[in-house]
């Protein structure tokens, strides 16, 4: 079983090249399912076929499915939605106000992600493609389980059973309203649904991140941060797609500039993406939409390589607590083969620069660090250690 999750920034052709992805897949003989969990569907679009919630036949092997993530949100959240906005009206905050206070932002494409986890329990397929939004905060959302099963485990039941001998004493003395057992029950349904997707997506072994950008300034800056907070929240990524690139025979002199320009984005993404595949589509010359136009796509990402092939499997860096300083924290990036006299390491603004030989490598910072100073650096065993923390002279 393989999951692949294709994010970008809006615009940059994600969809494209999970549709192709998918294509390719099936046309390999693997029973696959592309699915949209972005709220601005346009796989349908994609492939020129109508499409709906549950998932509907494209082509031999292949299944495609627009998740309706308002309707995931209602099934899971109702009840809680409608307790929190009884107690924002009773407060005074009334309205559209206090409805759009009562669901999170993320939360809608975090649901749609739980059917990732209902179609892997399924067995019905052998690869599933992700079309996510244009965004890396769900993925940081899905750490919520985590932090939820310790309330799950214990305060949860001994606030339901509290709730049954207040509410009666309470109900007396204020008008504020109480949650009752459909509440509980609802957020219940809300832990379950969360249950086990982090622990799928997680696992290298069965899902990786395939990261699609332009070769433009700012689309491969917010890239580079979502790359950065991936790997900070342990999920894989095996592949960065530059997407629309001039080919060679374009050779008019007004793209000269712009194929210049190109090629020191690609240089970046060379430093930025260090031990991720990397791949480059053309610039095609008409709009690639259709079965037949995203196989030419599939062809052209992939050659004769297998799309759920894990291309790369190795976490970029970790971040662990330095022992014995709970205020210090170390950046541990896998170096090996490199000796200490051709390691440097330089930090400017949110970036970080190190130079192993003759190669360098860029990393967007995680606003944890941001707020921390470099202290020093170690290569130990094919590991360079960066020691964040508070100076010594700034410390309380």
């Amino acid at each position: 079983m393989r999951v692949i999750l294709v994010t970008g920034k809006g615009g940059v052709g994600k969809t494209t090249v999970s549709a192709a992805t998918a294509l390719r897949s099936a046309d390999l003989g693997k029973r696959t399912l592309v699915m949209s969990t972005d709220p601005a569907h346009s796989l349908a679009d994609a492939f020129q076929v109508d499409l709906g919630d549950q998932p509907s036949p494209v082509v031999a092997n292949l299944h495609a499915q627009q998740i309706d993530a308002q309707q995931r949100l209602e099934e899971s959240w109702g009840a809680v939605r409608d307790h929190l906005t009884d107690i924002f009206d009773w407060s005074g905050l009334k309205g559209i106000e206090a409805e759009e206070l009562t669901v999170f932002p993320g939360m809608d494409e975090l649901f749609s992600l739980a059917s990732v986890r209902d179609h892997v329990r399924s067995g019905e397929y052998d690869a599933i493609i992700v079309d996510c939004a244009p965004t890396a905060e769900t993925l940081r959302l899905l750490s919520l389980p985590e932090v939820m099963s310790w309330y799950m485990e214990k305060m949860f039941p001994v606030g339901r059973r509290m709730a049954k001998v207040v509410r009666p004493v309470l109900s007396r003395v204020s008008s504020m309203p109480m949650a009752d057992d459909e509440v509980f029950a609802a957020v219940a349904r809300f832990y379950e649904r969360l249950d086990g997707i982090r622990e799928i997506l997680s696992d290298p072994d069965t899902t990786t991140a395939r990261l699609v950008m332009n070769p433009e300034k700012m689309v491969i800056s917010e890239a580079r941060r979502t790359f950065t907070y991936l790997g900070l929240f342990g999920y894989t990524v095996d592949s960065a797609i530059v997407n629309r690139v001039l080919p060679e025979r374009v050779t008019d002199p007004y793209f000269r500039r712009w194929r210049e320009i190109q090629q020191g984005h690609l240089e970046t993404v060379r430093e930025g993406f260090s031990g991720v595949d990397i791949s480059t589509l053309r610039l095609f010359d008409e709009e690639m939409v259709g079965i037949d136009r995203l196989r030419v796509v599939g062809e052209e990402l992939f050659g004769e390589r297998d799309p759920t092939e894990r291309f790369a499997t190795a976490r970029p860096f970790r971040v662990e607590d330095v022992e014995g300083d709970e205020a210090d924290v170390a950046l541990v990036v896998s170096v090996p083969f490199a000796e200490a006299t051709e390691v440097d390491v330089l930090r400017h603004d949110d970036e970080l620069f190190i130079t192993v030989g003759p190669y360098r490598r860029s990393m967007m910072l995680p606003d944890s660090l941001k707020r921390r100073e470099v202290l020093k650096a170690k290569l130990t065993g094919g590991e360079l250690r960066v020691v964040f923390g508070i100076a010594e002279g700034k410390r309380p």
